[in-house]
């Protein structure tokens, strides 16, 4: 298993992706129409808007990396999020009048195209930049479990909107947190630590672990062995975390169940993560 100085080591979710969407289509088959038009976490999208969102990605990811069409980019003065957001709208708004037992049809055919692009991808090789873990291009491997994870919360605001909530999968949970993690040394970079400072972020319960960086510079790098000088930010499940990670609670909020050991101001820089572009 090869590894990044930055991005750590390389992982290969392909098996999580192919269970969690299955999962989705079973899902999405049976919401009654109320369920449809209930709102999500992902105000101000309704569960038909976040699918509407879920399949335009597929489509984009087919467009853009598997047949290299890139077309309607940002318009002069517009940041990355700026254009995600607003075409990201403009796709909801255009979808408005597609059935959900269209956007069912159309999402079985999208995840098996989608799911066979990844299953042919060089893993190994280097992509797109994974923004929010850095600007550089990052490899594959990484850019598939960013799109693993993005389709595995959408479907955690399904449920949550409607009720229909599953018992998580404790190795796709770590799979999902491991990822999202991958964003610690791109947030914690430019606040410089004597060499041997580390941190690390726990997790306990189902789907948990521990994971641990250390400081070289103004820089961080995940850590093979324990640091002289680690700070823990310790969490007693994973669902603060995730969900901080995409913004679904605020840094204050996850910070009142977050357990520090060592060093404050790291420990609150840490929280800052953001593992989603916004």
């Amino acid at each position: 298993m090869t590894g990044h100085p930055t991005f750590g080591r390389r992982i290969d979710v392909r098996d999580h992706f192919r269970r969690c969407r299955g999962r989705l289509l079973e899902l999405l088959e049976n919401l009654s129409r109320d369920e449809w038009n209930r709102p999500t976490a992902a105000a101000p999208w309704t569960v038909r808007d976040l699918v509407a969102h879920v399949l335009a990605d597929d489509l984009n990811r087919l467009s853009r990396s598997r047949d290299s069409h890139f077309g309607g980019g940002p318009v002069p003065g517009e940041s990355l999020p700026e254009f995600i957001h607003r075409i990201n709208d403009e796709w909801v708004r255009a979808s408005a009048r597609i059935s959900p037992a269209m956007l069912v049809a159309l999402l079985g055919t999208t995840t098996t195209e989608v799911l066979s692009f990844w299953d042919c991808a060089a893993l190994d090789e280097y992509g797109e930049p994974v923004t929010w873990a850095g600007p550089d291009p990052a490899p594959v491997w990484l850019d598939c479990a960013r799109d693993f994870t993005e389709y595995w919360v959408h479907q955690e605001q399904i449920r949550d909107a409607t009720g229909r909530h599953a018992p998580r999968v404790p190795d796709e949970l770590h799979a999902v947190l491991d990822t999202f993690l991958r964003a610690v040394p791109h947030t914690l970079h430019g606040l410089s630590r004597d060499t041997g400072a580390g941190l690390a972020v726990r997790v306990e319960g189902p789907g948990g672990g521990r994971w641990c960086w250390r400081s070289v510079g103004d820089a961080w790098s995940p850590a093979t062995h324990e640091p002289e000088r680690t700070t823990e930010v310790r969490f007693d499940d994973a669902d603060p975390l995730w969900r901080l990670c995409t913004r679904m609670v605020t840094p204050t909020e996850a910070a009142r169940r977050a357990v520090v050991t060592g060093d404050g101001e790291l420990a609150r820089r840490m929280l800052q993560i953001v593992s989603i572009i916004r």
